[in-house]
């Protein structure tokens, strides 16, 4: 499931996020890529380690933490903290390639499955001319370019890959989830019926069918989840 997550970031948060990104260091995009994707990564990374980065990954979790659309959609297990991309000058492209099966949380114990993939847009679109996500499904190639503050979810099975850059420069977070129902057919089944729940729960009340629905979508989720 390709899925738009609107208004991640307030105002105030993605004025913040900016601020904190231009005052911060970067370094070659590659040093966290695989070695197929090493060699089509020409992009920079935000310096991990540093206060900068530490505060804009509780900033983006703990908007992600109060954003009721993204936990319905991604049914989130683990979320791999967020990292923070630049493409801009001679580092403005990441050609295709698929994302790690598997990811270490910090201190590289824990494995988490990258069963969803995530960029968070700083930018607006007219602030910088290409850099794309271009996310190939079933439906064909999906051209994607938010708003300042919105999110894309995308399944971490999907060939992808950033438009190079040809003015100004793309800001973004990306980082991965392991989802608590693994199949991307049953999270969208699930996604489905919860959005129509909500939708006839605000135009009829919670009518005796209501409830059943709801114990339904519950008992789907029971049955999938690995918690």
């Amino acid at each position: 499931m390709l899925l738009r997550i609107p208004d991640v970031l307030n105002a105030d948060q993605l004025a913040r996020a900016r601020e904190l990104l231009a005052a911060a260091a970067w370094i070659d995009g590659r040093t966290t890529a695989g070695a197929q994707a090493a060699l089509v990564k020409h992009n920079e990374q935000l310096q991990m380690g540093t206060p900068q980065h530490a505060e804009l990954q509780a900033l983006v979790l703990g908007a992600l933490d109060k954003h009721p659309l993204f936990f319905s959609a991604a049914l989130p297990k683990r979320i791999l903290p967020p990292l923070f991309n630049r493409y801009s000058g001679d580092s403005n492209t990441y050609g295709d390639h698929v994302d790690q099966s598997i990811r270490y949380l910090p201190g590289g114990v824990q494995r988490v499955r990258t069963d969803i993939s995530c960029t968070l847009f700083f930018c607006d679109p007219d602030e910088y001319e290409g850099g794309e996500l271009v996310i190939a499904d079933t439906y064909g190639s999906q051209r994607v370019k938010l708003a300042a503050g919105d999110m894309v979810l995308y399944p971490g099975t999907s060939v992808h890959r950033v438009e190079p850059v040809t003015r100004g420069a793309r800001l973004a977070s990306f980082f991965w989830i392991e989802s608590m129902v693994r199949s991307d057919d049953q999270r969208r089944l699930l996604f489905d019926m919860d959005m129509s729940l909500m939708r006839l729960r605000s135009e009829l009340g919670e009518t005796p069918e209501m409830v059943q629905l709801t114990g339904t979508y519950h008992n789907l989720l029971r049955m999938w989840a690995d918690t």
